[in-house]
């Protein structure tokens, strides 16, 4: 296949271009409105019985969840209940209960409940919900967050801050899109400059940014089509522009430094290309393989946020990998020569070069030497310091992202934080209960349905943590009723359903373990009434939902990723041992990244420094996206070394010379394409919400840690100590990776059994070793 294409894309270059110019014209056009429909969360299970909940609250009880809060105090100060703040208060109850998609509004003022009312008095809350889903939400919250924040208009005497769910999305989203625009800023200056040091020259540093741009147009365009079939989330994005930087900047610099090895050999510009087609274009093709494989783990999970991921990631490691395949060689074979043009000249490298009996890279294979005559110390020295750094992830707690991942000052940050602090219960971390009953409703007071309804909301009240329990019935404290009804009881039952609301206490938080606790504890009381057929619902039976989902998913989706590097890798290099070793060595490179997730971000360690509230958990869906994503750019670097170490050895070489020299000709690649991605990840990592600082930064150090210590360090050690056995693989399955596998073409082999072979020449495009073949030759002349 890569010859064929490599004969195709030398022989019309310029058709080739073409072919690219007219795939991102149709990728702009088609890909120009994609933001507008992605959509902002997916952190839910949708077939958990808390989706089976909000869907029936949203249909019978649409006022139920209240999603908008506002914190209302007098401008100048004092009680909430002074005769003019409670006019005015109810003003803007009232005002906000006539606006267009806005339900259930329940205002202090309105209702006296202590709970809206905090504990010194000066602080009182109105709470409403805006129907439709999060994108229609977003939309109404746009519009009236002008007329309601501050002192509006004919309420002057009032100070109003808006929170809820829906406005600490639509900071955290206009946060994270200001960051990503100045981390862009940051990455891209860096990033130039580094490629015009490591290419030496302009003209080819630009080389691996027309990929890039191909890959995150291309990306954009397959994400517009696939919100026509489901809910993408708008974070997927990131990853888009991340990956798509970062892997065409990996497949650029091995292509282009294969084709300038091939031209330093005496190749033609046509033939250096096919050649290098034909060994670099292979593991690039091998690499994107790998990368989309772990990344297509994320497909097994229910949470449309995670599935978004694979949508972006598989997307754009396969057109960064089609670009640098169709669009690097048709530029080579146009540039030729003038590839090294605009060439930058480095200080004392001259010298160097002078010295032209010394190959690049001997540093590195110093290194690699050093380490397998030392293989032992070396393999258990880094394997024990990778996993003692991996400790603290043995302790990890998980919870929901919540209004703490904003910077400190954020309107609606300081709107749940005052609540969590300042009110005797937690007026937006209720747990929804929805019961399945014809007699929620009945008014005979002997009736067996209202009995057992009133006997379970008793228990319920009954419970540690819970503050009170809302009925259709009246309230429930302490383990019985309290007497008391209010308006709102009259519009907990319809359609033959009931709905309680169950109120945890104060400073818990609305996703606390404490709450989740308190989750399990009301499903197993439910289980003792199945007349009433409970379905429990809110943040915190979310978060539990979305946690078990995940959970009951790891196996499969570790066995596909497994599965399929196991094959990819074999189907490389022809071996059995290598694939295992290269399985467990990526997974012990990660060890590094989860430990210091962790340490850092649950602990709170250096949260000073980089700016961030630690809330002693880590969010649920990260350390899956994170192992995916890291992982698949390990198995990046992983297939550079192997492919070049398997060349190497299929010259005749003996293991450790191999190794050694596949380390020499990849070492400084590997490291530079990691630097180079790390400055992209640490950009990102600058954000200001948490959990994107703990994506780029975790990944970043997942990076780092994967190109020096494992690849240069950990890698040769292992496979010294392997040695020839490393290679090995029973003969039927050699001759099955002969037949399908996408090997490297050995080049002229050192001794062995290949030297013997007939030479049959260099065949039509010619080989490295025969210059070019007769087409080319007749292309040429």
């Amino acid at each position: 296949m890569l010859k064929r294409l490599g004969r195709a894309v030398t022989a019309r270059p310029w058709s080739a271009l073409l072919f690219v110019v007219v795939f991102l014209v149709n990728a702009l056009v088609v890909g120009a409105g994609v933001t507008d429909r992605l959509h902002n969360g997916g952190t839910a299970d949708p077939g958990s019985e808390s989706a089976r909940a909000a869907v029936l609250l949203e249909d019978s009880f649409p006022a139920s969840s209240p999603n908008l809060v506002l914190q209302v105090s007098a401008k100048a100060g004092g009680s909430v209940d002074t005769p003019e703040t409670a006019q005015a208060g109810a003003r803007l109850g009232e005002r906000l209960a006539f606006e267009p998609d806005v339900v259930g509004v329940t205002s202090y003022w309105q209702t006296g409940l202590e709970g809206l009312r905090s504990a010194d008095r000066g602080t009182a809350l109105i709470l409403a919900r805006i129907e439709g889903d999060e994108n229609r939400a977003k939309e109404v919250f746009d519009r009236l967050a002008p007329r309601y924040r501050g002192s509006p208009t004919g309420l002057e005497q009032l100070e109003i801050r808006l929170g809820g769910s829906v406005a600490v999305r639509d900071e955290m989203q206009a946060t994270i899109a200001d960051d990503l625009a100045r981390a862009e800023l940051i990455a891209l200056p860096i990033t130039l400059l580094i490629l015009i040091l490591v290419f030496r020259g302009l003209v080819a540093a630009l080389l691996p940014l027309a990929v890039g741009i191909c890959a995150i147009l291309g990306t954009n365009a397959a994400l517009r089509v696939i919100t026509d079939f489901t809910e993408v989330s708008v974070f997927a994005q990131n990853l888009t522009t991340a990956l798509g930087l970062g892997l065409a900047i990996d497949y650029a610099l091995l292509i282009v430094r294969r084709f300038r090895e091939e031209r330093e050999r005496g190749l033609e510009v046509r033939a250096a290309v096919a050649a290098t087609l034909d060994t670099a274009g292979r593991a690039v093709l091998f690499s994107a393989l790998t990368v989309a494989v772990s990344l297509s783990a994320m497909l097994v999970f229910p949470l449309y946020f995670l599935r978004s991921f694979a949508y972006a990631g598989i997307s754009v490691v396969l057109i960064a990998a089609a670009a640098a395949l169709i669009l690097l060689p048709a530029l080579l074979t146009l540039l030729g020569g003038r590839i090294d043009a605009l060439k930058i000249r480095m200080p004392g490298r001259a010298a160097r070069a002078a010295r032209a009996d010394r190959p690049t890279g001997m540093g590195w294979h110093r290194t690699a030497t050093l380490v397998m005559r030392r293989a032992p110390l070396f393999a258990l020295g880094i394997t024990a310091l990778l996993l003692f750094a991996g400790l603290p992830f043995l302790r990890v707690q998980f919870a929901a992202a919540d209004d703490r991942q904003l910077p400190t000052g954020s309107e609606s940050r300081v709107v749940q934080q005052s609540i969590r602090d300042g009110f005797t219960a937690s007026a937006t971390g209720v747990i929804d209960v929805v019961v399945h009953s014809e007699a929620t409703s009945a008014t005979a007071a002997a009736d067996p349905g209202r009995e057992a309804l009133g006997r379970f909301a008793a228990e319920l009240s009954a419970l540690p943590g819970v503050t009170e329990v809302s009925t259709p019935l009246g309230d429930y404290r302490s383990g019985a009723a309290t007497g008391a009804s209010s308006p709102a009881d009259s519009v907990r039952t319809g359609d033959g359903l009931g709905h309680l609301s169950v109120v945890p206490a104060a400073g818990r938080g609305d996703v606390s373990q404490a709450n989740q606790d308190l989750v399990g504890e009301i499903r197993r009381a439910g289980a003792e009434f199945p007349g009433l057929r409970p379905v429990v619902g809110g943040q915190a039976a979310s978060l539990v939902d979305s946690k078990h989902a995940i959970g009951v998913r790891l196996l499969p989706a570790g066995a596909l990723i497994v599965g399929a590097t196991l094959l990819l890798v074999f189907l490389l290099t022809g071996s059995l041992l290598i694939p295992l070793q290269a399985v467990l060595l990526n997974a012990l490179s990660l060890t590094a990244m989860f430990g210091v997730v962790v340490w850092v971000f649950q602990d709170g360690n250096l949260s000073g420094l980089l700016g961030f509230t630690p809330t002693g958990a880590v969010e649920t869906t990260l350390p899956v996206l994170m192992f995916c994503v890291a992982f698949g750019l390990s198995m990046d670097y992983g297939v550079f070394l192997l492919s070049r170490v398997k060349e190497e050895y299929g010259r005749g070489h003996d293991p450790r010379k191999a190794v050694a020299d596949g380390i020499r000709h990849t070492g400084g690649l590997i490291t530079a394409a990691a630097l180079i991605l790390s400055v992209v990840l640490v950009a990102i990592g600058t954000s200001r919400i948490t959990n994107t600082k703990m994506l780029g930064l975790g990944v970043a150090l997942a990076v780092l840690v994967d190109a020096t210590v494992v690849r240069c360090l950990l890698v040769p050690a292992v496979m010294a100590l392997g040695g020839h056995a490393t290679w090995w693989a029973p003969a039927p399955l050699k001759r099955f990776q002969e037949r399908f596998g996408l090997r490297e073409e050995p080049l002229a082999p050192a001794g062995g059994a290949e030297a013997d072979r007939p030479d049959d020449g260099p065949g039509l495009l010619g080989d490295p070793d025969h210059g070019p073949g007769p087409v080319l030759a007749a292309k040429e002349s």
